[in-house]
């Protein structure tokens, strides 16, 4: 086992320790999930993707996703996706001068490494750091716009082999006051699929003198020493890895902290976390709707046991908290599969061409934004 400790992340005046952070994503990292996973260990979490335009239009459904927690009041983070530097501009003045979300937020992260085909198709996501003009002119207008609320940008390694662009996008991350940039180890055309590669992590963080953050196929906290050790990256970014284990947090705090200790919960322990789960789901929007909302996850926390496919199928359309605890205590508890221990877990997809605008590639300096990129709803 790899032993080792890591320095607090520093950006700006915002103190991330230890330096985990979890990664935006759509429909899952909510307040509920956001609470969960800090009730396990410490570190930054970020709000689902919050659209530049929609929130520019005070769209009610963005206004809802960006409340921060009672928790989180210090250390309330947003991740922005938009195309136009205008837009992006206004939308971090509404964050940090308007206080439009109720709170305001300790930092913001710019989206630039979305590789879904409906994004990609038109120009945004991991396809806009080709346009490295336009990519200079986003991260500018946000930094500026954000006084001194630290903006990082979070990326892929390119398009694909051919069209590279991570070392361009971490000098024009650096050169724009950009407190940090997260890299994803993987492709816009690898999706989620194969093994994330590493390697690229290490290159970035010896060309640029920010804060480097890897993404990419961390499992467990075993992975994020690993990954610390081989790239010398100054944090990592969490995604599919706390799926069904928010008390991965936990592993990853003890992990940087030099100690041992990783949680093996049993059934038992596992079936209180997601009764949990369900119940702040269910504080946040009534039984009903937080009880459907939970369902997506019982997959992810059943991952491994042994459970009938009638259980599982009976949770899958749970409705009520009461039906959720009487379901759950009705499975015998089993120690913790070890066999699901460094596995993928999440969403994976077969590698395929990304989808671009038409001429995309054909000028990197083009400034204009693309057409019709800008999201109407947040969340991805």
């Amino acid at each position: 086992m790899i032993t080792t400790s890591l320095p607090a992340l520093k950006l700006g005046t915002l103190v991330v320790d230890p330096a985990v952070v979890l990664a935006p994503m759509a429909g899952i990292t909510n307040p509920a999930f956001r609470t969960l996973c800090r009730e396990f260990g410490a570190g930054l979490y970020v709000c689902e993707m919050i659209t530049t335009r929609a929130l520019v239009e005070r769209n009610e459904k963005t206004l809802r996703m960006i409340r921060a927690t009672a928790d989180e009041k210090d250390a309330f983070s947003v991740q922005l996706y938009g195309v136009d530097p205008a837009t992006v501009g206004r939308a971090v003045e509404m964050l940090v001068d308007e206080g439009v979300a109720g709170t305001r937020p300790a930092h913001i992260d710019l989206n630039f490494g979305c590789p879904v085909p409906k994004v990609t198709r038109k120009g945004g996501g991991s396809a806009l750091p080709w346009r490295r003009v336009l990519l200079r002119d986003i991260v500018r207008s946000a930094v500026r716009a954000a006084g001194d609320v630290p903006v990082t940008i979070k990326t892929r390694i390119g398009i694909d082999a051919d069209h590279v662009t991570y070392l361009d996008a971490g000098r024009i991350a650096q050169d724009e006051g950009a407190a940090a940039i997260t890299l994803h180890g993987r492709t816009a055309d690898q999706l989620y699929s194969g093994t994330a590669d590493w390697s690229p992590i290490a290159r970035l963080v010896e060309t640029v003198d920010i804060p480097v953050l890897g993404n990419g196929d961390i499992w467990e906290a075993d992975d994020a020493l690993r990954m610390v050790a081989e790239t010398g990256c100054a944090g990592v970014v969490i995604g599919r890895g706390c799926l069904g284990r928010p008390w991965l947090f936990g592993d990853l705090a003890a992990a940087f902290a030099g100690t041992p200790r990783r949680a093996l919960p049993t059934l038992r322990e596992v079936a209180a976390v997601m009764h949990r789960h369900a119940t702040l789901l269910a504080e946040e929007h009534g039984e009903r709707y937080g009880c459907s909302d939970f369902r997506k996850h019982v997959a992810w926390y059943l991952k491994g046991f042994s459970v009938g496919s009638d259980t599982r199928r009976a949770l899958a359309m749970v409705s009520r908290l009461d039906e959720l605890a009487e379901l759950l205590a009705g499975i015998p508890d089993q120690p913790y599969p070890a066999a699901v221990l460094g596995a993928p877990r999440g969403r994976t997809t077969a590698p395929r061409p990304v989808a671009l605008p038409q001429g995309w590639l054909a000028d990197r300096d083009d400034p204009r934004p693309p057409a019709g990129a800008e999201l109407e709803v947040s969340g991805g």
